[in-house]
């Protein structure tokens, strides 16, 4: 199975890290972003990688090449404008002719790949999405009304909500390529299409590690705090 990463981003919210170190290159647990996420999909026997580059990609076609000191077969979509999400694998409609993924070369995962790919078969979808059940705490109290008469009917002192949240880790079939753009974000244009379509999407739960490396903050946090790929 080919794996499209998409690492074209500026990383702006990374700064002043950034200015001369592309994200994906950022180092965790003594290694490259984008490293420990090509060796964990690795284990799934997925050895062929497209790399989205833009920003600053000389740099991450220098430090993986064809992928060969890897074990892995590595090529390149360069982007001299900023394609979105889905924009930038565009260019493969007719190129690939089964089952790949797509995520984000910013991201950290162990999620189980080979998992993912049997619920993705047996839903038959044209397109799978990997969920992460979130909690999060609103740091307020909440006040329930009842919209007809106005009235309240009961408060909630911080309550805690469950999301389902879109991780960024994707299985498509190549019919997902009718539905894409010129300069397509999945989760705004692609997925609302695909909808509008009657097209499946199926939903991937599980439990997994899943680190989303996207804010200074974030990533001091990981750096201290790491777990994935400690062993």
């Amino acid at each position: 199975m080919k794996a499209f990463i998409l690492c074209g981003g500026e990383g702006t919210r990374l700064r002043p890290y950034t200015y001369t170190t592309p994200k994906p290159l950022l180092p965790v647990g003594g290694k490259p972003i984008l490293q420990h996420l090509v060796e964990h999909l690795k284990k799934y026997e997925i050895k062929e990688f497209v790399l989205t580059v833009g920003y600053l990609k000389e740099k991450i076609m220098e430090y993986f090449g064809d992928g060969k000191k890897f074990s892995l077969k590595i090529e390149y979509a360069t982007e001299d404008t900023p394609k979105n999400t889905a924009g930038s694998i565009r260019d493969y409609h007719g190129k690939v002719k089964e089952t790949f993924a797509v995520l984000m070369g910013d991201h950290i995962t162990d999620i189980n790949m080979a998992d993912m790919l049997k619920s993705h078969k047996k839903s038959k979808a044209i397109a799978t999405v990997a969920l992460l059940k979130k909690e999060t705490k609103i740091e307020y109290g909440v006040a329930e009304i009842d919209k007809k008469t106005g009235r309240i009917t009961g408060f909630s002192e911080k309550p805690v909500i469950e999301h389902d949240i879109n991780t960024g880790i994707y299985l498509f079939e190549p019919e997902i390529f009718d539905f894409i753009e010129d300069k397509d974000d999945f989760a705004k244009q692609v997925f609302p299409r695909l909808l509008k379509a009657g097209k499946p999407i199926n939903a991937y739960v599980a439990e997994f590690e899943w680190l989303d490396i996207g804010r200074v903050a974030d990533y001091e946090r990981v750096k201290q705090e790491w777990k994935i790929g400690d062993d």
